[in-house]
Formats: structure tokens, sequence, C-alpha cells
């Protein structure tokens, strides 16, 4: 049997991409074989389909960090054929042969179900942008965070990740001020629930002080660099920063002076290697939350053929809401 993906090739340290025929006795060696029916593009499939941040070390290879299909044969007792499931992280598509093809072959410890009330395409609409958002919601709540105790910023808003986050903390009853460089995004982040929407210039410089005026309770943080030291001098006492990405950069420009004088947090969020058990809660936590058909409004569907240039756009800060793949 043979299989379409976008195979990534490289030559000369030049990677290209093409929409390929493989054979099925080329996947890996995994014990359960999904028929995909959506991925997703990330910020990270940008980086991997254009070969930057040395995230693929062999060639040819299949990217697609996230995938969402129904088991056509397994060997695991935890998987059965005809079961929905959900990969996000490990590595697939980074290290293993990902999502951006009409099947993968996985390790079960890698897969959890699909939540009954979502179907596949609702799974990659949320992707690891919203198992993200939900890590970082839940650990802003663990450190105190509250409906009713103040604003909650979110940075980086029209990203993956921020707009999810802003949907969900609205679903909570979270006042939420969500910060984007698109103001023509405006509309579109009041319907998920933002209550105010801020240009990114507001907060994308390095604090001229170690301290700034007390203004948010707490802060989801996807953007990382001068904006995370900024907020952070902004942190009410005793508020919590939960940071889940760098698209400003890796370095921050700030001190210790937050932590040491209002009792601030600042939480990484990682959801590469969350344990499998608690994916399975945080999926079911955000189907129960989640208004599919909202979420969906403002995601759009592409093919196989159309990846690289999604690459592109993500990687140049273009895309508002999600982008689903259905190979």
């Amino acid at each position: 049997m043979s299989f379409r993906a976008l195979v990534l090739q490289q030559s000369d340290k030049t990677v290209t991409a093409s929409v390929e025929s493989l054979d099925d006795g080329l996947l890996p060696d995994g014990d359960v074989t999904v028929r995909v029916e959506h991925s997703d593009v990330n910020y990270k499939d940008g980086l991997i389909v254009r070969g930057l941040a040395r995230l693929v070390r062999t060639y040819p290879h299949v990217p697609g960090i996230d995938l969402a299909g129904v088991v056509e044969a397994s060997t695991s007792a935890r998987f059965a054929v005809g079961d929905r499931v959900i990969s996000t992280g490990w590595r697939v598509g980074e290290m293993w042969w990902g999502g951006f093809a009409e099947r993968a072959k996985l390790r079960s410890e890698w897969l959890v179900k699909v939540p009954d009330t979502l179907s596949t395409r609702d799974a990659m609409v949320i992707g690891t942008a919203g198992l993200t958002s939900m890590m970082a919601i839940e650990a802003i709540e663990a450190h105190g965070a509250r409906p009713g105790d103040g604003v909650v910023l979110v940075t980086g808003a029209t990203g993956g990740v921020g707009s999810i986050a802003v949907h969900l903390l609205a679903k909570l009853g979270y006042e939420i001020a969500a910060s984007t460089g698109k103001p023509e995004s405006a509309d579109a982040l009041k319907q998920l629930g933002a209550s105010s929407v801020i240009d990114r210039n507001e907060i994308a410089s390095a604090p001229d002080k170690p301290l700034l005026a007390e203004r948010w309770a707490a802060c989801i943080d996807a953007v990382g660099g001068a904006t995370l030291a900024h907020v952070l001098a902004e942190l009410r006492y005793g508020g919590t920063l939960a940071a889940c990405g760098n698209t400003a950069g890796v370095e921050f420009p700030g001190n210790v002076i937050p932590f040491l004088l209002r009792g601030t947090n600042v939480l990484g969020i990682e959801s590469v290697n969350y344990p499998t058990e608690r994916r399975v809660a945080v999926w079911q936590r955000i189907a129960d939350l989640a208004d599919m058909a909202l979420l969906s409004s403002q995601t759009r569907e592409i093919g196989l053929a159309d990846l690289p240039a999604a690459a592109d756009e993500i990687l140049a800060g273009k895309v508002a809401g999600r982008i689903v793949v259905t190979p």
C-alpha cells in the first residue's frame, strides 16, 4: 500500500518540500497505524518545513507535529482498530515521521483517544496550541488565579496558543486583555471572549524601571523576549505569568525585583513530554469548555500542497486563528 505525504529532502543544507507517494513499508516501527484525517499548522511546523532551528536531523522526513485520525492497525492493548486518536508532542514530526501525511505509524504511549464530543477535525482546531493553552491556564490556577481577581493578559493573542487561551479563559469567567499587533483582528478576539484588546507595542519594550504600575492579575505569554520582562514588571502582587512561547526571542531583559518585592511567579509550560495520563484530563476539560463552532469559524483548511506557503505565513506572523490540514 502507499500513501501521500509532504516529504522534506535536504541537499547542500537546503531543505525542500514536495508532496510524494510513499510505500507503507517506509513508515517507522510503531505499534499503532493511524489513518490521518487531520493535522494542523504550528509555529514549530513552519520552522521544520523550512529547515530551520535544526529540529530535524535525518532526511527524507515527513513533518507535522500534530495529527488526529482513526486506528487502522494496532498491536497495543490500549487501542483497537476504529479508535479515534490524537497525537501531539513527543517529538513526532521532528525525530519521528508526523502528521502531514495520509498515514502515520506511532508508539501507543504517544496517543490519547479523542474525547467523545469532539471530531478529529475539532481535535486539530485545538491541537498542540490548545493543549498548551489549557496547561497554562491550569498552571496559573494552581498558583491562585481565579475569575474576579483582576484582568488576565494574553500576549500573542491572534496566534494559536493565544487565541484558544482567550477563548478558554472567557469560558471560565475571567476578564481578559488580549495583546496583538493585528488591530484588524480586534473584533475576532472579542468574539472569542476578550474584554479588551491592546496594541502589543504597549508592552513590547523592556521596562524602564524594575517595577511598573500593577496592572495584571496573571498572564499567559506566548511571546517571550522583552514582552515577558515588561509584563513581569506590571504583574500585581502575587501574580503569575505562564511562559509558553518565544516569538519575540529567547532572551528577556528582566530582573529579580518583581519576585522579591511582589512575590510574582513565572512558570514554564512544556507540552512535548507532558505525561499521557495528564493529557487525557486536559483534553477532556478542553472538550467540556470549548465552543467548537466559534473556534472553527476562525479556522481555515488547507491540503498538503499548501503547506510550504502556510509555513512561510506562520513564520512571518501573518496567521490569525488556526490552520487545519486535511491530507
